[in-house]
């Protein structure tokens, strides 16, 4: 019995046509590849070729001025040429440097039909006998064009060095028909000059480059046209994993928190009666012995310290398992801030904390006063706790956005999503409640809340503009 040679994910049921997409891919942009090196060498035989008519001009301009401006007068003033002579000699140079002017000519050289330099800007070579091919198949009458590259030169970054590429031009000095028309065209010498063409070889460097991005980007569009199909399809199927796992959580945590709920209820009621009996007790033994430094007054003021703590705990446990419905009012969230800071300013000690408050005078807000006081509390209070012995906490505002900083170590962000659930807390000490119970009273006032990090800790609340319209910051 045969069986299929290919059997596809079930989860991922377009695995044969991805891979037909990705070959696509590849035959697109070997095919694209291919294209960019026939245009790059066609741009780059074009740029050589446009190189060597301008210096074909410029060496039959040179042949003419030579002839015109040194040759005719220097034949009539001393009879005949003698480059040896100072005179002659500096006259030619004159012409040659006048002619080349601003056209990027590194060298020039005149060989005699001996293939001896008779002339060159660089006098030192005057004199030099050479043995290059090219210097007699000029004598012969051959224009020849050679491209010198430097082997240091580099594609990458497309930045060359002066002087990498050098055309090198090779001409027959010829007779012109005034002085002599009956030796008209006669060679009476070899023309040889350099010039530096590697801002034209840049350019072909930078249209490749230009090329070979266009290539790719259209191969990728056609690659995304092509590919978006499966793309979506497979998204619709992880789509469809990810709210299962999300339902899978909601369900998880709705029982945890209805298990929590029933279970606060029940602890609530048990305890919570004679927690006030013990916590006014201790209150009360406390006072009494408050002049008195007797291990039963230590202990009387541990107890009530203690019944505190859990109180406080009942309560937050109270606070998220049941979270009250918020009324609708009128309240000033600057003032709500300043009544938090002035509590925790008085709470806590000697230690070296400065708060900075950049919010407007006033800061209208409907919604809750109780639970909003709660939620900032819990959040300057995590702060100030993060700060430490000393440090700086600021509450600003931008457009609809109020800040709190502190200049404390600040979130693990790998944790981020942790922080709001409940029970989860980084401090040795602490239920981890604090911040998800202020995240469930801002979300249930339409404010978005989240964490940050800004050289420390900051909370971001986004204020909902049907509640707070935008007014400019403080």
């Amino acid at each position: 019995m045969l069986r299929p040679r290919f059997n596809p994910d079930p989860e991922h049921p377009f695995q044969l046509a991805k891979f037909l997409s990705w070959s696509s891919l590849i035959l697109i942009v070997a095919s694209g590849l291919f294209l960019v090196v026939i245009i790059s060498n066609y741009a780059r035989e074009t740029v050589v070729k446009k190189n060597e008519k301008f210096a074909r001009l410029l060496a039959e301009n040179l042949n003419h001025q030579i002839y015109q401006r040194f040759i005719l007068p220097t034949v009539l003033g001393f009879g005949k040429v003698e480059l040896k002579q100072k005179a002659q000699y500096e006259r030619l140079d004159l012409v040659v440097h006048s002619t080349i002017h601003g056209f990027k000519v590194l060298n020039v050289k005149i060989y005699d039909l001996n293939s001896t330099i008779v002339y060159a800007l660089d006098s030192s070579l005057v004199g030099k006998k050479t043995r290059d091919r090219a210097i007699k198949e000029a004598a012969e009458g051959k224009i020849l064009f050679k491209v010198v590259k430097s082997p240091h030169s580099s594609l990458w970054p497309f930045k060359l060095k002066p002087r990498s590429v050098i055309l090198r031009t090779i001409y027959p000095l010829r007779i012109e028909r005034e002085l002599f028309p009956k030796n008209e065209g006669e060679i009476i010498g070899i023309l040889e000059f350099s010039q530096d063409i590697t801002s034209d070889y840049e350019t072909i460097y930078y249209f490749q480059l230009l090329i070979t991005v266009v290539v790719f980007f259209s191969s990728f569009i056609l690659f995304v046209l092509l590919y978006v199909v499966i793309l979506r399809a497979d998204k619709i199927i992880l789509e469809r994993i990810r709210e299962k796992e999300e339902l899978e959580r909601v369900i998880y945590q709705n029982e945890k928190l209805a298990s929590m709920g029933r279970m606060v209820a029940t602890i609530s009621h048990e305890i919570k009666n004679p927690l006030g009996i013990i916590q006014s007790s201790a209150e009360m033994l406390s006072k009494k012995f408050s002049r008195q430094d007797t291990a039963i007054a230590r202990l009387a003021r541990a107890i009530y310290e203690e019944a505190m703590r859990l109180s406080s705990i009942v309560n937050d446990f109270l606070d998220y398992a049941r979270p009250k419905e918020p009324n609708e009012e009128d309240v000033d969230l600057r003032e709500i801030i300043d009544k938090c800071i002035g509590f925790l300013r008085a709470s806590i000690g000697d230690r070296d904390i400065e708060f900075q408050v950049k919010l407007p005078p006033s800061l209208p807000f409907t919604g809750d006063k109780d639970l909003l006081y709660r939620a900032f509390f819990n959040i300057l209070n995590n702060a100030i706790d993060a700060v430490g012995q000393r440090g700086r906490i600021v509450v600003s505002l931008k457009d609809s956005t109020i800040f709190i900083k502190d200049s404390g170590v600040g979130f693990d962000l790998s944790f981020k999503d942790k922080y709001l659930e409940p029970f989860f807390t980084t401090k040795a000490s602490g239920t981890g409640l604090g911040l998800p119970i202020a995240y469930n009273i801002f979300k249930s006032h339409g404010i978005e809340m989240d964490l940050a990090n800004e050289d420390g800790a900051v909370v971001i609340l986004r204020l909902p503009p049907e509640k707070y319209p935008k007014r400019g910051g403080g």
